[in-house]
């Protein structure tokens, strides 16, 4: 029986070869699928592409440490993302020490009415990343993963360590606060 090309094999599949086969080896297939977006997730974050590529470094480092706690819940992507987005936040807040809470009441926005919330779609995108570099870094991710990485409430609970209730009250105040400054600044 012919062996199956490890480039081949589904991110889970490798983890699993990592991990029960002892085949350590594999992870730089691993490494290689993932390095650059998250360098692009980084760089998101940091705008910064030489700490962006130091950072990927050390987030795949931790991912290829982490890997005996991936239990297969989520795609082996949305894990990877969920420790990359953990790692910018904490960077984020250590650097800035922002805590979400306290910037949230001192960066209000006026209540707007969900129906008055608008489609976004026909934004461009160069407007719509200005906006999310305006807001506070876990509202940016909270919108990343959901919008962009399509996590469930559940995930993004688990990758912010907030219950899914403040994820749902997050998510839509990161909406509200997008569309007002965009609206602020675009219309």
């Amino acid at each position: 029986m012919r062996e199956v090309n490890p480039i081949a094999l589904k991110d889970e599949e490798i983890v699993h070869k990592i991990l029960h086969e002892g085949k350590p080896e594999l992870f730089e297939i691993l490494y290689r699928r993932y390095y650059n977006k998250i360098v692009d997730k980084v760089f998101s974050f940091l705008k910064n592409r030489k700490a962006a590529g130091d950072f990927s470094n050390d987030i795949l480092t931790r991912v290829y440490e982490k890997l005996p706690g991936f239990k297969g819940n989520s795609a082996f992507s949305s894990w990877v993302y969920s420790i990359t987005y953990n790692y910018c936040i904490d960077y984020m807040r250590l650097q800035k020490k922002l805590h979400y809470p306290d910037w949230n009441r001192t960066n209000a926005i006026p209540e707007i009415p969900d129906e008055s919330e608008e489609d976004l779609s026909g934004a461009s995108f160069e407007n719509v990343m200005t906006i999310l570099d305006l807001i506070h870094p876990e509202e940016k991710a909270l919108l990343l993963m959901k919008y962009q990485d399509e996590l469930s409430l559940k995930e993004i609970g688990a990758t912010l360590r907030i219950s899914e209730d403040a994820v749902k009250m997050r998510l839509k105040r990161a909406r509200t606060r997008v569309f007002y400054l965009y609206r602020e600044r675009y219309s």
